[in-house]
């Protein structure tokens, strides 16, 4: 038989080395569960109050640093309306609409922007003869003129024109054969056939309008165009205004009888001092490149000669020689 006490120590017995090793172990273990709470009492406790000052610190310091962005005010000043009265409303009755105020139609029903269109539309027309004449009003629905119709005060419709007789431009054929020319009634002056040729610079609205196909308005567009330019240099810049680029025909007919005096020196432009408005009024020039100048001869200085707006980009070989004749550095 086994000797139990033989059988234990064989399998569960230890070696003196295992003794000492399960010993340093167990004091090992022991050491870890009892050193923390005895050291916990020496460890300082964390105290935020002085890292929180630093930080509100720092946050004063960045705050006073931040630069304030500055406020501009608007170009476009805000607009203010006028509180509108609302007007009481009376019952439809029989009205003359020529006696009318903006508030008696608003009365009636209409919105404030209709009554005084047709206040004003009256006064232009020199007062309402027909309901037609209403009828047609911009703006008028059939629903609202329907509602108002039966108690304007006028006849439907206007009376008829009266026929006019206007003389012949043609002589008749009785009068071509008693030799009789019938007398002129056109209230146009004619036009001279034989005009001599005068200043393009010095010409004014009634000179212009001698030459054949030029008419009031158009003469006053060539005026005004050499005002802003400063006057012609020669006749080939007609066709740069804009009512004669799609007119030859004019063109030929002004450079045939207008002439640009030898000599003849152009109002300059002071690039340097001239402020935006005089810029970009100048027909080579524009809002554009006015508006490019000015904040280059700001940032750079002024200009030293001419040839320095060739600095400016937008600004090309053609354009510049359209407009250095115009240029003076002061």
């Amino acid at each position: 038989m086994i000797n139990p006490r033989r059988w234990i120590r064989r399998y569960f017995g230890f070696s003196r080395r295992e003794t000492s090793g399960f010993v340093l172990l167990l004091g090992l273990l022991l050491a870890c569960l009892l050193l923390p709470p005895l050291l916990r009492p020496r460890l300082t406790t964390y105290d935020p109050t002085a890292d929180q000052q630093q930080l509100d610190a720092l946050a004063a310091e960045l705050t006073a640093q931040r630069e304030v962005k500055p406020t501009y005010a608007s170009r476009y000043p805000q607009r203010t309306y006028p509180t509108r009265v609302r007007v009481p409303q009376v019952p439809l009755a029989p009205f003359n609409p020529n006696s009318f105020t903006s508030t008696d139609w608003q009365a009636r029903g209409l919105p404030q922007w209709l009554a005084d269109r047709l206040v004003k539309y009256r006064d232009v027309v020199g007062g309402f003869r027909a309901k037609e004449q209403i009828r047609k009003a911009y703006g008028l629905s059939d629903t609202t003129y329907a509602r108002l119709a039966p108690y304007m005060q006028l006849p439907e419709q206007l009376p008829p024109r009266e026929a006019r007789a206007y003389a012949s431009r043609y002589p008749t054929s009785a009068t071509s054969a008693m030799g009789a020319a019938a007398p002129s009634t056109s209230k146009f002056a004619r036009k001279p056939r034989n005009l001599q040729p005068f200043d393009l610079n010095s010409a004014d609205t009634t000179q212009l309008m001698q030459i054949r196909g030029i008419g009031r308005g158009l003469s006053a567009r060539v005026v005004e165009y050499r005002q802003r330019l400063g006057g012609f240099r020669d006749e080939g810049q007609l066709a740069e205004i804009y009512s004669l680029r799609d007119a030859p025909d004019l063109v030929d007919s002004l450079r045939k009888y207008t002439f640009v005096r030898p000599g003849f020196v152009p109002s300059s432009l002071d690039v340097n001092n001239a402020p935006f408005e005089v810029l970009q009024a100048h027909p080579y020039m524009g809002k554009r490149l006015a508006r490019v100048v000015v904040a280059y001869r700001q940032q750079h200085g002024p200009f030293h000669q001419p040839a320095d707006l060739r600095q400016i980009r937008i600004l090309d070989e053609a354009a510049f020689a359209k407009l250095q004749p115009y240029v003076v550095i002061k």
